[in-house]
């Protein structure tokens, strides 16, 4: 099938990134995806944005740096108790700490712009695939039949409206991203995860044993049913 090529094609993608030493952006605001997309982000040690895409993400990064450091900076104040605030001003720094976390808690240790992008439904996420176009990005997307293709460097056809065709997708591809970072650590002799996720630039450790990856042969018939083939 169309479908499950498309996705072989995509692991090798998202394996040589990860064996150029370069990240991975996750994308996909939409409610039926940015619970997955962060759950599968964090879990390979990736960057991701669920909530909102806030423009200049990867066009204006160090004004995102600084909102990072805006939002450390306020969560040390609360940490020490608040000294020198009056209770209204520690309610207001909570919220804002509350709301800039929301929207940055997946790219706070994102220094500079990823190897790849990959996009939960580019049509809703078209601002930040511009972006990642201009910046000269690869861009992978979960697309429907309603999708331009157009601003992708590659598609992966699929409902992307169906939580199960999105998340069978996105952990073939986290699962191809671990094997290769665990595979890396073993051939440079590493001790620890630690260390592999560091030298990956990944923002997180990632974990040796990874779940089994689904089959080759159930990503086609998932896929298959996804896209009504």
């Amino acid at each position: 099938a169309k479908t499950l090529q498309q996705v072989r094609t995509a692991v090798e993608i998202v394996e040589k990134t990860v064996a150029d030493n370069k990240t991975i952006l996750f994308v996909g605001t939409k409610k039926q995806a940015k619970g997955v997309v962060r759950e599968m982000a964090e879990h390979c040690g990736e960057f991701y944005v669920c909530e909102r895409w806030l423009g200049g993400m990867l066009t204006n990064l160090p004004t995102i740096r600084n909102s990072v450091k805006k939002l450390e900076r306020i969560e040390k104040r609360i940490a020490a108790g608040g000294d020198g605030f009056t209770k209204k001003e520690l309610v207001l720094l909570t919220k804002l700490q509350t709301k800039l976390d929301k929207n940055l808690s997946g790219v706070r240790a994102m220094r500079k712009p990823p190897g790849l992008v990959i996009v939960v439904d580019p049509s809703k996420e078209h601002i930040a695939v511009a972006e990642a176009n201009k910046l000269g990005i690869p861009v992978m997307g979960l697309v429907d039949t309603n999708c331009d293709p157009d601003p992708m460097d590659h598609v992966i056809a699929c409902n992307d409206d169906a939580l199960k065709s999105i998340k069978l997708i996105l952990q073939t591809l986290v699962e191809a991203a671990i094997e290769k970072k665990n595979e890396i650590r073993v051939a440079s002799g590493k001790s620890s995860d630690t260390e592999a996720g560091e030298e990956s630039g990944s923002k997180k450790p990632v974990t040796v044993t990874a779940k089994a990856a689904p089959s080759a042969k159930a990503t086609e018939k998932s896929s298959t049913t996804a896209t009504g083939e």
